[in-house]
């Protein structure tokens, strides 16, 4: 764990916390520009569909609202899992899981990545890789966002990188079909983002 996170403990007291003082600055307060364009091209609404770490969900909400609906979301506090289900009261309760995305099992046509990367103590970062072969099917997608930035003046989490060390986590388990600067970021992360779609080493 790096120097200025020895006092911080990642649990799930920390996270409830963030979200009940409304410190969530990694929050865009809706989907982003390239999910939402990714998702939009998604034409199998009966894939099974995990969103880790899912915080305010609103990826979530967007694919539900698109017809999806086998959703998975899981969060370690209970306050973002309950503010998506205020939001979309049809979204299925069983659904949203409280949990500890380490301890979860299944398996999934496709993961969504969605600033919980950046969340996790750089230490799980080769764990993250192998837990999300492992939940994935045989073919699945590993799809979403990274930050291309090492975000050094910031208090982390969210903690930063660089596309050549997440490279040395994900190579092992997956063959990269997309890995590159996101295009069409926000305008607050443009230039700092990376676009992934990696497929299920099987």
């Amino acid at each position: 764990m790096q120097d200025n996170m020895r006092e911080k403990i990642l649990d799930e007291s920390y996270w409830q916390n963030r979200y009940e003082s409304a410190e969530t600055g990694w929050d865009a307060g809706a989907i982003t520009t390239p999910l939402k364009n990714y998702f939009d091209q998604l034409t199998n609404k009966d894939m099974d569909i995990l969103i880790p770490g899912g915080g305010n969900s609103h990826e979530a909400e967007y694919l539900f609202n698109l017809g999806f609906r086998n959703i998975t979301v899981i969060d370690i506090a209970q306050a973002p899992l309950e503010n998506l289900k205020r939001r979309v009261p049809a979204f299925p309760t069983i659904h949203l899981l409280h949990q500890n995305f380490f301890d979860h099992s299944g398996k999934y046509d496709l993961i969504v990545e969605q600033t919980f990367f950046c969340a996790l103590d750089p230490a799980l970062r080769a764990n993250y890789a192998k837990k999300m072969h492992e939940l994935l099917k045989p073919g699945g997608k590993l799809s979403g966002l990274l930050f291309d930035d090492p975000l050094q003046d910031r208090n982390p989490p969210p903690f930063g990188g660089s596309m050549d060390e997440y490279r040395t986590y994900f190579e092992p388990y997956f063959r990269f079909k997309v890995f590159e600067s996101s295009y069409n970021s926000i305008p607050p992360r443009k230039g700092k983002e990376l676009f992934m779609i990696l497929l299920r080493n099987d």
